[in-house]
């Protein structure tokens, strides 16, 4: 009969094995890579292009985006949790992998700069964007996406010399509802007026 001793000695050495076969098994963490990322979006750059220019008002930039961003958009629109027909028939034929990819490629461009265009609101603009508007329990938008609108990668976009005609939509479908993958910004929304919309979103497209 074997002793305790040998039979401990056997029981280790064969979990060692396991050990050591389940790393051999193990595959290695997935890395994003840009240059896979710049073959899989050949099909977004139809509407967001990827050589440095902006593209139409109604896409959003995504040159410059943060990486973490993209990616959780994307999801959300296969998910259907954020809906557009379009991104989510485009997003259904993506893996997390390809997504992630996708946004690497995007995340390792400049974002081309913007400009306010109508000087009549900008200091509406700014005051809303800076300030916020207290009276109607309206932060600022630099709390979330910074002074320069840089953004806080997961949650919180670079906005910074994105279309404004993008923004307005945006936070024009926030406050109906349409757009529901973001509670807070669906108060916020829920809070202003078309005109302030549109100040705060010229005064954001010139952010750099």
């Amino acid at each position: 009969m074997k002793s305790l001793a040998a039979r401990l000695s056997i029981a280790l050495c064969a979990a060692l094995a396991a050990a050591s076969a389940l790393a051999a098994d193990a595959k290695p963490a997935f890395k994003p890579d840009a240059a896979r990322g710049a073959t899989a979006s050949a099909a977004c750059q139809a509407c967001h292009v990827a050589d440095g220019t902006r593209g139409a008002p109604a896409n959003p930039i995504l040159v410059g985006q943060h990486a973490g961003y993209i990616v959780k958009q994307l999801s959300e629109f296969k998910s259907g949790k954020r809906k557009n027909a379009i991104m989510t028939a485009m997003a259904s034929t993506l893996s997390d992998e390809q997504m992630q990819d996708i946004a690497a490629f995007y995340a390792s461009k400049p974002t081309p700069p913007g400009a306010a265009k109508n000087k009549n609101t900008v200091l509406l603009g700014e005051q809303i964007y800076r300030g916020g508007i207290a009276a109607r329990q309206v932060p600022a938008c630099a709390g979330c996406h910074t002074p320069t609108g840089a953004g806080i990668p997961v949650q919180y976009p670079r906005i910074g010399s994105q279309h404004a005609e993008y923004l307005e939509t945006q936070l024009a479908t926030f406050r109906s509802g349409e757009r529901a993958n973001n509670a807070p910004m669906t108060a916020i929304a829920s809070r202003l007026f078309d005109t302030e919309m549109k100040a705060v979103a010229d005064y954001i497209a010139g952010l750099r």
